[in-house]
């Protein structure tokens, strides 16, 4: 179908010609809603939801027991700041990661000796990750 306008462009008349394609046939690129039917086929099954990946482990290789200090968040070990067989209280320092070049420090949740350090300085952790065992 064609229009015909006028269009007045800086004071000049001109008399346009626009055909208006829309209803011969052209694809649109958004559809109208509900003019598209699909006819139901009984072959194919109905999709049904994957089942959700289970949890990632603890790099450790374990749970963490009721003893152990774990990585609040993931990154690299800068610091070890006890040694095994050392006696720390509730809040001593234990161990200082970097992550995102800020500096996080892990405190002792609890007091007690030092019973094994699982991580050295450079050693990439991830969340979780159990860091050392207070006894």
């Amino acid at each position: 179908m064609e229009k015909k306008f006028r269009i007045t462009v800086e004071g000049k008349q001109y008399i346009v010609a626009v055909e208006d394609i829309s209803t011969e046939g052209a694809q649109t690129l958004y559809p109208e809603p509900g003019s598209m039917s699909v006819a139901p086929t009984a072959s194919a099954p109905a999709p049904t939801a994957p089942a959700p990946a289970p949890a990632p482990a603890p790099a450790s290789g374990g749970a963490a027991g009721p003893g152990d200090e774990i990585a609040p968040l993931g990154g690299v070990v800068q610091t070890v700041h006890v040694s095994v067989g050392q006696a720390v209280g509730e809040g001593d320092k234990l161990v200082s990661l970097e992550a995102m070049k800020m500096v996080t420090h892990v405190v002792a949740r609890h007091g007690g000796k030092v019973t094994h350090i699982a991580v050295n300085p450079g050693d990439p952790v991830d969340a979780g990750q159990v860091l050392l065992t207070i006894g």
